[in-house]
């Protein structure tokens, strides 16, 4: 009997890491939303990470966090470390591409919980009076994360701060 229960469950963590083995190689999550000002506003507050207190979904969630800004002030080569509780865990993002007030793409590196790293960025488009920002960030899947993603969506994982953290760009924007 024991062996029996020893070959289906091996038999069902092949299953289980075979299934992983075909998910894709990389993720991406993307939100979008309408701000009711100027590109070059919405795009100030994104290029300099002394902003991001004002409208990034994570830094409210721990205000002891300890944060470290890097110079230049903002634009390309501009960099941010932080290290915080097990919710926001710890690492470091670094602006490597910045066309105002267009585009700012950023090295996203995660140290914990878990070292993961990936690229975050940022479009907007003037459209009449408002200006279409998205805000997307993808990167390698790695292994672990596969199998993981049997069981939790990054989408679902994080689709609703960056949802967040737009609303509050938008209020902060438009104020």
């Amino acid at each position: 009997m024991l062996k029996i229960i020893a070959i289906v469950i091996v038999v069902a963590i092949a299953a289980v890491l075979g299934f992983a083995a075909t998910r894709p190689d990389t993720f991406k999550v993307q939100r979008e939303i309408d701000i009711k000002a100027p590109p070059e506003e919405v795009f100030a507050l994104i290029n300099d990470f002394h902003h991001w207190t004002t409208w990034s979904p994570w830094e409210k969630r721990d205000p002891a966090m300890k944060r470290t800004y890097g110079s230049p002030a903002s634009g390309k080569g501009a960099n941010y470390a932080w290290d915080g509780s097990r919710e926001v865990g710890a690492g470091r993002m670094e602006i490597v591409d910045s066309t105002s007030p267009s585009r700012i793409q950023i090295q996203l590196d995660f140290l914990k919980p878990f070292a993961a790293h990936n690229t975050a960025e940022f479009t907007l488009k003037p459209d009449g009076d408002v200006t279409h920002v998205t805000w997307a960030m993808y990167g390698p899947s790695p292994f672990i994360s596969k199998v993981m993603g049997l069981f939790f969506s990054m989408d679902a994982m994080i689709g609703k701060d960056f949802e967040a953290g737009l609303a509050n760009l938008k209020s902060a924007a438009q104020s």
